[in-house]
């Protein structure tokens, strides 16, 4: 197996300090050696200027979302009036305009820093529920699509069986269903099968919703979690009607419903927790149960701000999704986590950066069933991310020139668009900001005219 050696200007080590003259070697998809201290590189190192992190999780995301960005805004409304939207993008798709629309997707995030996607998987079925002739084509279309962007991923399977609480099924949601949480898992575990081995991919359980999994299949589900040692990923009052159905339905939050039918633990993740209570936050900490904050997309859902300082205080590791791709910049997620609990309470200084950080790398990665990736030390997944200190958006940081705010500035000053190099399971996925599929906005143009049916 042949290294390569890479020398980076900077980069953030364990247990995150930034460190100057940092050599990497590489061999095959892992890291084998780090050695800080380096002032010139070695003879024959790749140079990575700027500060280098360890790879970016995204560790929730709708690729077929990518879609509707910028064709959403033009009138009023909330979440489920976009949500309508967002079905007539469903309609259209079958595995081939999939696999191209999520490809480009998946590149879009690679260029963003992104090394591993948790895929939040619910569009199974033909367009009026019929299985395709494999069941799992779609799940399938979404795999090829991350291995050619250059990405890991985590396919988290959702089980989607009601139209709501006590609501019957409607329209394109047929296409999300396998009628119960039995043959829910039948086909889940056939996918399972289908990527036995594969180091790249992770196939995990998800509950869409307590309005779409009544709570009688929910311990389906946790169970294929817990026989698998997969990660469950489940939506998690995103909404304040949510909740009120919840209560009148069940007598308790979503959080409690979860909570009673075992679905909360340290493998589970909960999305959003947006509007949840005092006693909800010590029933996702007490479990250890993951909350993914996806800033951009409550901001523009119109959803509101959840408390992740108290659910992170409480014993709830905070990680980032960019879930329906209004934007897709990780270190936007992670800033407005800050940004909106400034908003919330009028204080500063509720995170500092290299816990934003580490939600955007190692619990990210985590929480997707990759807890060997997300940090730079030897026997890691090889992702480095390189993001340039001398932008018209990170230049006058002063961190540059020796390392100091280093972190700061890219948390809180760079965006995407500052990086510059990707290598993602020791492979070059992003060099001189290009990605090697080519011109990833003529993917997307192309991808998404067709999913919408729309001539480019």
């Amino acid at each position: 197996m042949s290294e390569l050696t890479y020398w980076c200007e900077l980069a953030w080590l364990p247990p995150g300090e930034v460190a100057a003259g940092v050599v990497v070697t590489v061999g095959g998809s892992r890291i084998t050696a780090v050695t800080p201290g380096v002032a010139e590189p070695p003879a024959g190192a790749v140079r990575l200027r700027g500060l280098t992190l360890p790879g970016l999780a995204n560790a929730h995301s709708h690729a077929f979302h990518r879609a509707l960005r910028g064709v959403t805004q033009a009138e009023k409304g909330s979440f489920w009036t976009w949500r309508e939207q967002m079905y007539g993008v469903a309609r259209g798709l079958d595995p081939d305009s999939y696999l191209q629309l999520a490809r480009a997707a998946f590149a879009e995030m690679a260029l963003a820093g992104i090394t591993c996607v948790g895929e939040f998987h619910y569009l199974h079925h033909g367009p009026d529920g019929t299985p395709y002739d494999d069941p799992n084509a779609m799940g399938h279309a979404l795999v090829a699509a991350a291995r050619e962007a250059g990405l890991r991923i985590a396919l988290l399977d959702a089980c989607y069986l009601s139209g709501g609480m006590g609501v019957a099924l409607d329209g394109v949601q047929h296409r999300f269903t396998d009628g119960d949480a039995e043959r829910w898992a039948v086909r889940a575990e056939a996918l399972c099968a289908a990527y036995d081995g594969a180091p790249d991919v992770e196939i995990g359980a998800a509950v869409h919703s307590v309005r779409a999994v009544p709570p009688e299949h929910l311990r389906t589900v946790a169970a294929f979690s817990h026989h698998h040692g997969v990660p469950l990923h489940v939506h998690v009052s995103e909404q304040r009607a949510e909740n009120t159905a919840c209560v009148e339905m069940y007598s308790a939050t979503p959080v409690q419903v979860l909570h009673e039918h075992g679905v909360l633990g340290p493998r589970t993740t909960a999305v959003h927790a947006t509007h949840v209570s005092e006693a909800d936050v010590s029933l996702l900490g007490q479990s250890a149960t993951y909350v993914c904050m996806c800033p951009t997309t409550e901001r523009d859902l119109a959803d509101g701000i959840g408390p992740a300082r108290a659910m992170f205080e409480a014993g709830s590791p905070i990680t980032l999704g960019s879930d329906s791709h209004a934007v897709v910049d990780l270190f936007e997620e992670a800033r407005a986590v800050e940004l909106d609990e400034r908003l919330a309470t009028e204080r500063r200084g509720h995170w500092r950066a290299a816990e934003l950080l580490t939600a955007a790398t190692a619990a990210g990665h985590a929480s997707l069933g990759f807890p060997d990736a997300g940090t730079l030390c030897p026997g890691a997944w090889a992702d480095l991310v390189s993001v340039r200190l001398d932008s018209v958006r990170t230049a006058g940081s002063g961190a540059s020139a020796g390392g100091l705010g280093a972190a700061e500035a890219v948390v809180f000053a760079a965006t995407a668009a500052d990086v510059h190099a990707v290598v993602s399971g020791g492979r070059q996925v992003v060099a001189e900001g290009r990605h090697v599929l080519g011109d990833v906005g003529t993917l997307l143009e192309t991808a998404i005219g067709a999913a919408r049916g729309v001539g480019v």
